[in-house]
């Protein structure tokens, strides 16, 4: 009997053929698709950003640095530095940077902001009056509703120069090469086109540890 069930196609003591037993294992262990190993949201969203902003936020000298992904190298949309006199006061420092930061964004419509990390002053003070002009840079950011990441100083130069620890004039040298400027750009330009590339970087493959959003 078991040899003629068999032969018949269906199982034994079951009621149903072979080909039914086989669709209801398919249905209790679905094929799973093959995922990337590294692939996270945060990579395929940052990859579509096209337009970055960097900058680098200081009372008398905010750097900023916009450019657009491009081939064969990114294309620099602006730089510069927003410099206040030693005479002026916080209040007017601080509306300076609001307003230059809002005239950049406009113009230039970035799909992203990127800022320099924290860094542990050892001067209380000082500390204090480098956070005033981060928080002014940080709101302008946000009211256009762009999304901001950080990067902390040592893996921008090791993202750009290949050292942690490298000079300013061994950064603006580099982003001069990155971006195939004419010159090197101010220091504190410099150092917001670095964070831009440095996050346009980090944005074009996995990674274990995606940049920081803030």
């Amino acid at each position: 009997m078991l040899c003629n069930a068999e032969a018949a196609g269906t199982m034994s003591g079951v009621g149903i053929t072979m080909r039914q037993f086989e669709t209801m294992q398919g249905r209790m262990h679905p094929a799973r698709k093959a995922m990337p190993v590294f692939e996270t949201g945060s990579r395929s969203k940052a990859a579509a950003h096209q337009i970055i902003l960097g900058v680098d936020p200081s009372l008398r000298g905010t750097g900023y640095g916009g450019i657009r992904s491009a081939k064969p190298y990114p294309r620099t949309l602006a730089q510069g530095t927003i410099s206040c006199p030693a005479n002026w006061e916080h209040s007017r420092c601080l509306a300076r940077i609001v307003q230059v930061l809002r005239e950049v964004l406009n113009q230039h419509q970035p799909d992203v902001g990127v800022v320099e990390g924290l860094f542990y002053a050892q001067n209380l003070k000082t500390a204090l009056i480098m956070g005033e002009a981060r928080g002014a840079a940080l709101a302008t950011i946000a009211e256009a509703g762009l999304d901001i990441y950080e990067i902390a100083t040592r893996k921008v130069k090791q993202a750009i120069v290949g050292y942690g620890a490298a000079q300013k004039l061994a950064v603006a040298k580099m982003v001069q090469r990155l971006l195939n400027l004419p010159q090197p750009p101010e220091p504190d330009a410099a150092d917001a086109l670095a964070l831009a590339l440095t996050h346009l970087q980090a944005a074009s493959r996995y990674s274990l540890t995606p940049v920081k959003r803030i």
